[in-house]
């Protein structure tokens, strides 16, 4: 079982189907959404744009899947996970090859992305197993008054039905990072991929079709958020959403009721770096961490704050590795590549030039060729420009130069975001202070942001999200509490029990 024929059937024509009961359906809207491919700027794929009617199919079946799924015992829950996880890393390659052609991710990184996710997949099933498969047990009279005539039995049950939402710039395993904990907790599971890597979310969620998972319980629906995006959030048969993205998600924490959120909702990642800092290790780190996969990450060091002593160097040091860099087409597997679309090029654009006009000074020119922006180091950045405060989500990263460790924290906690920051010194002892400090969901000390490994807690604060991830605590997120309290009114029934106990 391998090749591109084994997802012959996902495809009708020139656009790809969705999923829903266990099988490929073309939607009875007859109509498809274009996918446009960021380095040709053409389309490059087209995919089905379900209707309300359709959603509505699917989040029934799931309603009536999760039911028997969550009688499933816990262990061949874990084993469909476990062959998902295979089927899914057996083809990396045709999966790989759509997150290229879709969101202009370079080559290497794309297959390091289907293997990483088929590993998250296998770490949940174990970890599944591990904590669900774990239970409470308390007695009334450890509490002041009573006697012990109560036990208390808890348990993690599902929620029911997940609606997952992952971003563009990780279709696949931030699509997996919610799949797998939902469906091991015992949830079904409807998946609304981002229309720029939605194909690549189908190849996998035919992986998951491979590995033998019930009917009904795993759906993908795809289409045109302005249609069917509200009745999703907003549908009755969801039980709790997971969201990776942007505004968009304050949008839905407005509309969904109540129900569990999990939101990541990005950051203007600063990074704080003090005199006795090891420059050089804090420049590969900026580079890496501000420019890999042309700086679209949420955790991407989005701002740097550096002590003024040590700043004409650093940016030197940073601008010589950026040099390096190789610029172009993902297939030739370049450093940066296009960004996602001509409005996000735009976007960034704007912000170059807003800072242009107010006096940043430019460490290289400025260049771009359609969606493509080269990499771009602005010095002397002031607080008044709007690349100090907003996200570009692009190869531009800003310096911004301080007198004192009190005005770096103070930037970094004026901003509306706060997904992770770090910090760069040889004083652990400082550095435990600013991490302390600095209003973020996570500090890394001498290493640039980054959510990972992905059973590591990541969560944010402010504007930056809700609730946390990881494996264990999306599990967690996933499942609610169930307390069973057996009393004994009678005392020679609870005798009876103990020295049955104390015979066995």
């Amino acid at each position: 079982m391998s090749g591109i024929d084994v997802f012959a059937e996902i495809i009708e024509g020139d656009v790809y189907k969705y999923y829903s009961e266990g099988e490929w359906k073309v939607s009875n809207s007859g109509k498809s959404v274009p996918i446009i491919n960021p380095t040709t700027r053409k389309t490059q794929f087209k995919v089905q744009a379900c209707n309300q009617e359709e959603v509505n199919k699917m989040v029934e079946s799931a309603k009536t899947a999760q039911k028997l799924w969550a009688k499933t015992p816990l262990w061949k829950r874990a084993e469909l996970l476990h062959k998902a996880a295979a089927v899914l890393k057996e083809h990396k390659k045709p999966i790989a090859e759509c997150l290229v052609k879709e969101v202009a991710k370079p080559a290497k990184d794309a297959v390091t992305e289907v293997v990483r996710s088929g590993d998250l997949v296998s770490y949940c099933a174990e970890e599944g197993v591990r904590i669900l498969g774990e239970g409470k047990f308390l007695v009334s009279d450890s509490f002041p008054g009573n006697e012990r005539n109560k036990y208390c039995l808890t348990s993690k049950i599902p929620l029911g039905v997940v609606l997952a939402i992952p971003p563009f710039n990780y279709p696949v395993n931030l699509a997996v990072s919610k799949i797998a904990p939902a469906l091991i907790a015992g949830n079904s599971l409807v998946l609304k991929p981002p229309t720029q890597g939605a194909v690549a979310a189908l190849h996998m969620v035919h992986c998951f079709h491979l590995a033998g998972f019930p009917k009904g319980l795993i759906s993908c629906v795809t289409g045109k958020g302005s249609e069917i995006g509200d009745f999703l959030t907003m549908h009755p048969g969801i039980n709790c959403i997971s969201f990776t993205g942007g505004d968009t998600g304050v949008a839905i924490s407005k509309k969904a009721g109540m129900i569990p959120l999990q939101m990541e909702l990005g950051g203007k990642d600063a990074c704080i770096i003090l005199e006795d800092a090891d420059l050089d290790l804090a420049a590969s780190n900026i580079v890496k961490g501000g420019f890999s996969y042309s700086g679209q990450r949420c955790t991407a060091v989005k701002v740097v704050l550096v002590m003024e002593s040590v700043a004409d160097e650093l940016v030197k040091k940073v601008n010589e590795t950026l040099a390096k860099l190789t610029v172009g087409p993902p297939e030739d597997d370049c450093d940066i590549t296009p960004v996602v679309t001509e409005s996000s090029a735009n976007f960034i654009e704007g912000l170059v030039m807003d800072a242009k006009q107010k006096g940043a000074t430019f460490c290289q020119e400025y260049k771009r060729q359609g969606n493509l922006i080269w990499p771009l180091l602005l010095d002397n950045v002031r607080p008044d420009m709007r690349i100090a405060w907003e996200e570009p989500f692009g190869p531009v990263l800003p310096v911004i130069r301080i007198n004192s460790v009190e005005e770096g924290i103070h930037h970094c906690n004026a901003s509306n975001f706060g997904l992770q920051g770090c910090v760069f010194t040889r004083d652990i002892n400082k550095a435990i202070l600013i991490s302390d400090a600095m209003e973020t969901g996570t500090v890394q000390i001498n290493s640039a942001p980054a959510r990972g490994p992905d059973h590591f807690p990541f969560q944010g604060l402010k504007d930056s999200g809700i609730g946390s991830q990881g494996v264990t605590n999306s599990i967690t997120m996933m499942t609610k509490t169930k307390t069973t309290v057996p009393s004994f009114y009678d005392v020679a029934d609870y005798d009876s029990i103990v020295l049955s106990m104390a015979i066995a």
